[in-house]
């Protein structure tokens, strides 16, 4: 009894040494499958604390927001540096507004005359220009687009809730991902969930594409890019299979990419 009671002492031991924690799941936002990854960057709803590695581009687009109205917010002038540690805001900073006091009355034994005002003086340095708001809003171009890779579209744009925001594209590992359109390079990482190595680059100040899932990334944050420059390699970093995962961003507002790229043949 007492060599049966020290056999089941010792097995329980080995089977909690063969245990080990694992990462916290994380969906695939391609696919919507569980897949597993070691850091889960959730942006929050009001505040983001800076990371080792983060952009203001970063942030933005897994916040979904435009990186305009983040700067304008935490007054962030263009290059639009940030750096570990800082807080970014996603809402507007309430100022307090004081009401004018009105001034008194001073009583005064004076007959009252009649005195003209004198109109508004010009202003010295020219005249107030009125901005008509236009209800469509236009941006500079950013030249004729092209697909980022040649492969077949297994998964395209869908509007829902948690639907895809851009489209996969499938392909082998180590297949050559193409800039888009020319523009500047502002995020490479992995820091994002569910995008494994990821590419963000910066067509214009509307235009952002991502190029996610990674094997490997050949090009570097402020480097400006061409069309059809080779800028990664195909892998499937956070994801299940090998793909593409390619978006496209309008304001900070997910675009359907199929919208600027050429049709197929």
């Amino acid at each position: 009894m007492y060599q049966y009671i020290i056999v089941v002492i010792i097995c329980q031991s080995l089977i909690a040494c063969s245990s080990r924690s694992t990462p916290a799941p994380v969906v695939d936002i391609g696919a919507g499958k569980v897949i597993s990854q070691s850091k889960t960057n959730k942006a929050p709803t009001d505040t983001y604390i800076v990371e080792k590695g983060d952009t203001l581009f970063s942030i933005a687009w897994y916040a979904n927001k435009d990186f305009k109205e983040l700067a304008r917010i935490n007054d962030i002038p263009a290059p639009y540096r940030i750096y570990p540690g800082q807080t970014i805001s996603f809402k507007n900073r309430v100022k307090k507004q004081t009401k004018p006091t009105k001034p008194k009355k001073i009583a005064s034994n004076r007959t009252k005359t009649n005195i003209t005002v004198d109109q508004e003086k010009k202003q010295a340095y020219g005249k107030d220009t009125v901005v008509a708001k236009s209800s469509k809003t236009t941006s500079k171009s950013t030249g004729k687009w092209q697909w980022p890779s040649s492969g077949q579209i297994i998964s395209r744009f869908s509007l829902t809730e948690k639907g895809n925001k851009g489209i996969d594209i499938a392909g082998k590992l180590g297949s050559p991902i193409l800039a888009a359109a020319d523009g500047k390079v502002v995020y490479t990482g992995n820091a994002l969930r569910g995008y494994g190595n990821l590419v963000i680059v910066k067509h214009d100040e509307d235009y952002l594409s991502a190029y996610a899932h990674n094997d490997e990334i050949l090009v570097k944050e402020e480097q400006r890019v061409q069309t059809g420059q080779t800028i990664a390699r195909m892998g499937k970093s956070g994801a299940q299979r090998t793909k593409l995962h390619f978006e496209v961003r309008y304001q900070g507002k997910s675009v359907d990419p199929l919208r600027y790229l050429p049709k197929r043949k």
